[in-house]
């Protein structure tokens, strides 16, 4: 494959993410160009598609003063090409020849692309000549202006510059065991952390040791305490609702509890039916609206993972701060009220609920915890420090957890809390 064809997919995938607000995964599902690459050219071409989008705001500011007009005002194709071309002078070390006669070469063979070739050519020649002092740029500079705002006025300016710093390299691989993290971490020459954690760079998940045996499922660090704080038994009957795509409850199953795994998406179940198979556990479950779905009778501990803006996995997924509308963000709080009331229908007086969303804003978090106790349906059961090893700077004054990432820390964000149904 040329290297322009390499540039022309890279700019594809930005351009479907982006334009038609798709995930990068999506995207890379659903693009031709992309899937007709093979070996270093497809790893390239995602590459720069990456780091476009973990940089993108930046990138955007660095390519402002080079235009007669305003980004926006550029077409799609063009728009792509030009963040294409940029993320590869300014942050991929590409040769300034290669990444402008490559990423022309590209809009010349791109329908979409090839009336704005003269254009995209004398852009890519400026910003070769061009030091745009990315890194002297605040690190919340990487988000669109309504997101920082929201981030700041949640997490204080140093929180969220320290959340926007944690997104501008890409994130480690967790693991969490079936049965035993060190024989997991030895053989998979990971880093076991204190909670059961196994930590990896950046590998081939279906290669390493333990897939095919199902020794081990991919888990963030942060997402697996929520399961842990519920201190789940053999002896238990516990409720994971929201559970799809399951890591939680192949956690709760570990156990041997009996555990029930309620979701509406059918696609999703299908995903946790493949990692209970494959990983030798079991749980029932059950395809419902978590609103009207309700067990024949109380359990003493369920688990609401609920659904959320996911804006705590933006190092994961930096396009998330660019395809959310801030006016989507603002729906789920009503929603996510509704099943934490929901839950305490599902479960006995002195019960215990655990509520987490991958998100750190307030609104989705601390704000429905707060609004459930002023109803009188729960108490808070604060979490303390010697059940979270390694992340009780994360503790809040409260009880809660916010883990919003120390440096090279490499989890999400989450926001935990633990409940008595009263």
């Amino acid at each position: 494959m040329s290297g322009a064809q390499t540039r022309r997919a890279a700019a594809e995938l930005l351009m479907l993410t982006l334009d038609s607000r798709r995930t990068l995964d999506e995207a890379m599902a659903k693009t031709d160009s992309y899937n007709d690459l093979e070996g270093p050219d497809r790893g390239f071409a995602r590459v720069m598609a990456s780091a476009a989008l973990r940089e993108l705001g930046r990138i955007d500011a660095g390519l402002s003063p080079l235009l007669s007009r305003p980004l926006e005002a550029t077409s799609p194709a063009i728009r792509a090409l030009l963040r294409i071309g940029a993320v590869q002078l300014w942050r991929l070390d590409t040769p300034a020849h290669a990444a402008v006669s490559e990423t022309v070469e590209a809009a010349k063979g791109w329908p979409d692309a090839r009336s704005g070739g003269s254009f995209l050519n004398a852009v890519l020649r400026r910003a070769a000549d061009t030091d745009p002092g990315l890194d002297a740029m605040p690190a919340i500079s990487v988000w669109p202006d309504w997101l920082a705002d929201r981030f700041a006025a949640d997490l204080g300016a140093e929180g969220a510059e320290r959340l926007a710093a944690h997104q501008l390299s890409e994130a480690p691989l967790f693991l969490s065991a079936r049965s035993d993290p060190a024989e997991v971490a030895t053989a998979t020459h990971g880093d076991l952390l204190p909670t059961g954690s196994v930590r990896l760079g950046h590998s081939n998940v279906e290669t390493l040791p333990g897939y095919d045996s199902g020794d081990w499922w991919v888990q963030d660090a942060a997402a697996a305490l929520p399961a842990r704080l519920l201190g789940a038994t053999e002896d238990d009957k516990i409720i994971d609702l929201c559970a799809a795509p399951g890591g939680k409850t192949l956690q709760l199953a570990t156990s041997g509890a009996q555990v029930t795994a309620v979701d509406r998406s059918k696609p999703r179940l299908e995903r946790l039916r493949e990692n209970l198979a494959r990983t030798g556990l079991s749980a029932d479950i059950i395809a419902a609206n978590a609103d009207e779905w309700r067990p024949n009778a109380p359990v003493s501990k369920l688990l609401l993972d609920a659904p959320c803006s996911a804006l705590g996995t933006l190092r994961r997924h930096p396009e998330g701060a660019w395809i959310k509308r801030e006016a989507e963000i603002d729906r789920f709080p009503t929603a996510q009220a509704r099943l934490l009331a929901a839950a305490a229908d599902m479960v006995v007086s002195g019960g215990t609920v655990i509520y987490c969303v991958c998100t750190p804003l307030k609104s989705e978090g601390l704000e429905i915890v707060e609004g459930a106790l002023s109803n009188g349906l729960y108490t808070r059961h604060a979490i303390e420090p010697d059940e979270i090893p390694g992340f009780e700077h994360c503790l809040t004054e409260a009880g809660d957890l916010l883990t919003i990432p120390s440096e090279g820390a490499g989890h999400d964000a989450f926001f935990i809390t633990r409940l008595t149904r009263l």
